[in-house]
C-alpha cells in the first residue's frame, strides 16, 4: 500500500542516501515521456521540500525542454538492498545554469563533474512510498565512468560546437542553450 508526506521525512533522506541510481521522469503536453536513469554523486536533499540533481550532458536535453514547457517532474528511488522500498518524489523543477542567479548556490551542494551542464531545481510537492517487493535485490558491482572521461577529453570549443546552441527537444520543444561549468572561471 502506498503511503504519502507531504515532504520528505528523516527516514526518506536516509534511503536515497543509499541509493546509486535514481530515475528521472518528465512530460509536457503533447510531447512523449522522458524517462531517464542517472547516477554518480548528483542528487542532494537541500531541505525536506527542496530537492536537486545535478545534470551532465549526454544525448539530448528533455528534462530541460519538459520543465521550461510543463514543470512537473518525477524522482523515483528503487532501494535494491533490504528492506525493499520505493520512494517517489513529486513536483515543480527548474533548470539552472551557470549564468543564473540560482546557479553558485545550489552548484556548492555538489562536487561538480567533467560535462556539467545545469542543475535541476525541485520543490517538493508531495513524497509516496510503496512495497518495491517486485523488485529485484541487487548490488552495485562500479560505477561507470565513461560520460565524465567523455567530457574530460572535450576541448572547450568542441563542447561550445555541439551545446551551446539551443537544440530543440525530440518533440521540438524549446530548451535554453547550455555552457557547461569550467572549474576557475
Amino acid at each position: 500500500m502506498a503511503d504519502f508526506t507531504d515532504t520528505l521525512t528523516d527516514k526518506h533522506i536516509a534511503m536515497i542516501e543509499g541509493q546509486p541510481v535514481f530515475f528521472v521522469a518528465t512530460s509536457a503536453p503533447d510531447a512523449r515521456i522522458n524517462l531517464s536513469p542517472k547516477g554518480y554523486d548528483a542528487f542532494r536533499v537541500i531541505s525536506p521540500a527542496r530537492v536537486a540533481y545535478l545534470d551532465l550532458a549526454g544525448s539530448g536535453n528533455e528534462t530541460n525542454a519538459h520543465l521550461l514547457a510543463d514543470g512537473r517532474i518525477t524522482v523515483m528511488f528503487c532501494n535494491f538492498q533490504n528492506p525493499a522500498l520505493i520512494l517517489r518524489i513529486y513536483g515543480r523543477g527548474t533548470p539552472v545554469l551557470p549564468a543564473d542567479s540560482g546557479w553558485s548556490e545550489l552548484s556548492e551542494q555538489f562536487t561538480l563533474l567533467p560535462g556539467t551542464r545545469q542543475i535541476f531545481d525541485i520543490a517538493v510537492e508531495s513524497v509516496q512510498t510503496s512495497c518495491g517487493w517486485g523488485v529485484p535485490v541487487m548490488e552495485m558491482e562500479k560505477p561507470r565512468d565513461t560520460l565524465v572521461k567523455y567530457h574530460s577529453g572535450k576541448e572547450p570549443d568542441v563542447w561550445a560546437d555541439k551545446y551551446s546552441q539551443s537544440k530543440p527537444s525530440i518533440d521540438g520543444l524549446p530548451t535554453r542553450a547550455t555552457d557547461r561549468y569550467i572549474a576557475g572561471e
